[in-house]
């Protein structure tokens, strides 16, 4: 099965995190990293950006 990648729009609509909270979370290291998929273009593996959400709800993060 291949692996969904979502575009940033796709990232801050399934978390509701703005660009700028998701960066700043990546730079901390509270937030996965994207693959790159180009020389100016990036996603996030679905099943990190899940995997962050789950986690965050276990801890009542939200």
């Amino acid at each position: 099965m291949t692996e969904r990648i979502l575009r940033r729009p796709d990232v801050e609509a399934r978390t509701g995190l703005s660009r700028s909270t998701i960066y700043h979370w990546m730079k901390e290291g509270t937030f996965p990293k994207p693959v790159a998929l180009g020389a100016r273009l990036v996603g996030w593996r679905e099943s990190d950006v899940q995997s962050w959400l789950e986690a965050r709800l276990s801890k009542g993060a939200f």
